[in-house]
């Protein structure tokens, strides 16, 4: 690569230690998590989620697991919820859908994890497809100032 993946930069700028994993394109989790040596449910997913107009947070969710609505509603307050769509999405984080991260962000949006996230190491999105940010759970959580909560259905079994 030329230059660093805009979520890597801006990660190592908050000093957080981060390892970089770069595998070029991927279609699917499993994918990205067998190309980065890791299992699914390590690679977090970084989700934009709107609160109302031009009220957007991150939602970051262990790979195995899908959000739960009326769990993240309770954590905020509030009544409803929407995915935008990718072009909003592109629009409010300046990061394509695939390559989404907190880190970077063109508007630094509000963090909600889910609680099953920490006390690991873990990849997520670095702003450019085909690269992983990996680092420590806890540390990254503490940078973002994250929320910390049960937001999440795991898969059973």
């Amino acid at each position: 690569m030329t230059s660093e993946a805009p979520g890597v930069a801006a990660a190592r700028a908050l000093g957080l230690a981060v390892t970089v994993h770069e595998h070029g394109p991927v279609s699917s989790l499993a994918e990205a998590a067998a190309a980065r040596g890791m299992q699914p449910r390590d690679i977090v997913k970084t989700m934009v989620v709107r609160r109302g107009p031009d009220d957007f947070l991150f939602v970051l969710l262990p790979g195995d697991a899908a959000i739960s609505w009326p769990k993240l509603r309770s954590v905020l307050g509030v009544s409803r919820l929407s995915m935008p769509d990718a072009a909003t999405a592109l629009r409010v984080t300046g990061y394509e859908r695939g390559t989404i991260t907190p880190f970077g962000s063109s508007t630094r949006w509000p963090v909600v994890a889910d609680a099953s996230i920490g006390g690991r190491l873990i990849s997520m999105g670095s702003g450019r497809h085909g690269v992983g940010l990996g680092l420590d759970a806890d540390a990254m959580l503490t940078a973002l100032d994250a929320t910390v909560a049960d937001i999440s259905d795991h898969p059973k079994g």
